[in-house]
């Protein structure tokens, strides 16, 4: 069965920049009306009015600070109140620092468990029953290419998106029986707000995509009649992947500490 947009609903948090605003192009372009989720309420309404505006599809700002505890069953609320089915669910939203684990502000850290993490997976739990529900359905985390091995100097966001991975691919299992489509999206450096929140380009290791190269690979592995569970972008990433896999775990974590300037 190939993958459908037109006729569907595409839920995407952190949709107001950066992958966010590209998964939302993507899927309006092929038909699918979009429910956008961040913080921004302004910078959400004026993607949404450019993707009627383009594509001619429904297109809804709703204003959600993921990162508060309890947001994700208010946002299940708020789109039960608005009638808005959900076929597909982009858990894009989240954030990085860089530094020393010592030096990093408990609530910060707190933050970023909470939105990168938490409410990734309360999203998944609340929506999983209407993206399993007409076999139109389709989930996609962003992972990272972090994912793969110790990050120092982003001790906690490694961490996280180490979770987002191994979480993502287990779903995957759990519903194969289904049609459901689930996909794990790992990039490297995208050319988005990503670092200005990091506060530092030495996060930035490799050679940086764009949306489009990410958001694009993510689509094409997810219209695949077998779905990856899981899929790295870019072939520098994917080595990088592969080579942390295969390499004594103190070694793969030395070179992940050089690169990462920690």
């Amino acid at each position: 069965m190939s993958m459908t947009y037109r006729g569907t609903t595409a839920l995407i948090t952190g949709a107001s920049a950066g992958l966010g605003v590209e998964f939302a192009r993507q899927w309006a372009e092929r038909g699918a009306d979009v429910v956008l989720v961040a913080r921004r309420v302004e910078r959400l309404e004026e993607v949404a009015a450019d993707l009627r505006r383009r594509y001619g599809v429904t297109a809804r700002a709703v204003a959600a600070d993921l990162a508060r505890p309890g947001a994700a069953a208010e946002l299940r609320a708020e789109l039960d109140r608005l009638g808005l089915p959900v076929h597909t669910l982009i858990n894009n939203a989240g954030f990085g620092s860089h530094g020393p684990f010592a030096d990093q502000d408990p609530a910060r850290i707190g933050e970023m468990i909470q939105l990168n993490v938490t409410a990734l997976t309360e999203l998944t739990r609340q929506f999983l029953p209407d993206l399993t529900a007409d076999g139109r359905g389709a989930l996609v985390t962003v992972a990272s290419a972090a994912a793969y091995q110790p990050t120092p100097a982003m001790a906690v966001y490694g961490a996280t998106k180490a979770f987002v991975l191994n979480f993502t691919e287990a779903v995957a299992y759990e519903t194969r029986s289904s049609s459901l489509r689930v996909l794990a999206v790992s990039p490297g450096p995208v050319r988005t707000e990503f670092f200005d929140v990091v506060g530092s380009q030495d996060a930035a290791v490799g050679r940086m995509a764009t949306p489009e190269q990410v958001v694009t690979a993510a689509r094409r592995a997810l219209e695949r009649d077998r779905t990856p569970p899981s899929i790295v972008v870019g072939i520098g990433n994917r080595l990088s992947a592969t080579a942390s896999a295969l390499a004594p775990r103190r070694l793969a974590l030395t070179v992940a500490g050089r690169a990462l300037k920690a």
